[in-house]
């Protein structure tokens, strides 16, 4: 017997010309939201998308900030649970424009010539293609059975290539309509990948994020280091021993209680990423090198996934003109980032940090921090009961069980919707590592699109038991 779902489906796949033909509408608005020259286009997107959710019975609107304007839709559903959808509408700029093979803002279909399909346009899989991946489902729903499955939100913003620099106080303000009024019980992002074009995903958590600068002070000018070398410390010696000493020769970082929070990994999990089968050749191959530099004792995908990082982001020192110049600098610096797993607490690893560069400063030197805003990491319980719901409805689709990963980057709005909503959210994207994101000729599968709007279909569905 031909169920909701069924029909939904077959509708999906029966409209698909229709959903591109919208998409590419979409696409053809060129929202850069970094550039002022594109503020009308980025309203003119923002108006698009709240027509069409105006269109599918959401009482949808624009919403004003600062900056580009938000786009917010509500459609209730009494007796249903009730979620959220965030995503955004502004793209990143197109530079270097040459490297196009078509103008970015003409949306086409591309032959990849391994019987692939893609669309090719700028904001294609970022993000616009993947928010009309839900969009579409909702349109299929609605067309099929008069109503959504569950109650939703929809809250697109227009500045996340900028830094959302206005959607945390949005989130705050608006925090009873987002939340409260209709008991709203988890998040939805359509902006992360699949692991493989076969194999979906669901990222179950976000590494955190602390940014140090550090400058040295020694002597309290350049000096010639003919005169002075042998005797005058140098505060590019003392950098380089500095960051040399934050990790150990298994690859663990050294700064003291800097693993409290971190947690284990569960078996299980474990080893469905063990049969993943992640390669250092298949992972770094690609940029040249051989060797994973984290520990020593953790898989490669746990290194990028799971556990916590120190990097050196830049070092500053001395002389780095043309030519030479014999001197020992006055001062050097360097940037240094932490990514952060668990309750590891960014104000405590600031703080263990400082303390151990301060003991390695000479005494006749200084130290100053220029410190830059944290974030803490983000984990959604492996046992959260839409989790697995979600990982049932795309397993039944992609007829493979999803992989639930951690991303090694940070989407800190995310971080906003637990602690001022209190919700978790569920980030399910089907996004290829191919896509070309933020480069010239940016991609997004046709199977990703069409997939993934069956996709979210099935979750919705599967939300609503």
């Amino acid at each position: 017997m031909s169920t909701d779902l069924d029909r939904v489906l077959a509708r999906i796949d029966a409209d698909l010309d229709g959903s591109l033909e919208r998409l590419f509408t979409w696409l053809r608005i060129p929202s850069v939201s970094t550039d002022k020259a594109y503020a009308a286009d980025c309203r003119r997107a923002g108006e698009w998308l709240a027509r069409e959710l105006a269109g599918l019975g959401f009482e949808a609107g624009l919403r004003e900030t600062p900056g580009h304007p938000i786009v917010l839709g509500h459609a209730p559903r009494e007796g249903a649970p009730h979620a959220m959808f965030y995503g955004h509408y502004d793209v990143q700029p197109v530079d270097p424009l040459n490297l196009w093979e078509t103008p970015p803002f003409e949306p086409r279909i591309a032959d990849l010539g391994d019987g692939r399909k893609a669309i090719v346009a700028r904001g294609a899989c970022d993000d616009k293609g993947q928010v009309m991946t839900f969009v579409e489902a909702c349109r299929a729903w609605k067309a099929v059975t008069g109503v959504l499955p569950i109650g939703l939100t929809m809250l697109v913003e227009g500045a996340e290539e900028d830094g959302s620099k206005h959607l945390p106080e949005f989130v705050e303000a608006n925090r009873a309509e987002l939340k409260d009024r209709y008991g709203t019980c988890v998040a939805l992002v359509c902006d992360t990948g699949m692991w493989d074009r076969r194999t979906p995903a669901i990222t179950v958590s976000l590494r955190g994020m602390v940014y140090e600068e550090i400058i040295v002070r020694c002597a309290d000018r350049d000096l010639h280091s003919g005169l002075f070398g042998g005797a005058a410390r140098n505060p590019v010696h003392v950098l380089a021993r500095i960051i040399a000493d934050i990790h150990d020769e298994n690859g663990r970082i050294t700064i003291p209680h800097f693993y409290d929070g971190v947690p284990e990994t569960p078996p299980e999990v474990l080893d469905q990423w063990k049969a993943l089968n992640l390669t250092a050749e298949e992972f770094l191959g690609g940029v040249g090198l051989k060797y994973p530099a984290g520990e020593k004792d953790r898989m490669l995908i746990e290194q990028i996934q799971s556990r916590p990082t120190c990097d050196v982001n830049g070092i500053i020192g001395g002389y780095t003109g043309e030519g030479t110049k014999t001197v020992i600098a006055g001062e050097a610096s360097c940037k240094i980032s932490f990514r952060l797993v668990g309750d590891q607490d960014p104000k405590a690893i600031s703080a263990n940090f400082e303390a151990f560069v301060r003991e390695r400063i000479p005494a006749d030197c200084s130290v100053e921090f220029i410190r830059h805003k944290g974030s803490r990491a983000l984990a959604l319980p492996y046992d959260m009961k839409d989790l697995r719901r979600a990982q049932a409805a795309l397993e039944e689709e992609w007829k493979v069980a999803p992989v639930t990963i951690g991303s090694g980057g940070s989407i800190p709005i995310v971080g906003d919707f637990k602690r001022t909503l209190g919700l978790d959210t569920l980030l399910v994207g089907f996004g290829l590592d191919d896509d070309r994101v933020h480069s010239p000729n940016e991609k997004y599968d046709l199977t990703s699109f069409h997939k993934g709007i069956r996709s979210w279909a099935r979750i919705l569905a599967a939300l609503a038991a």
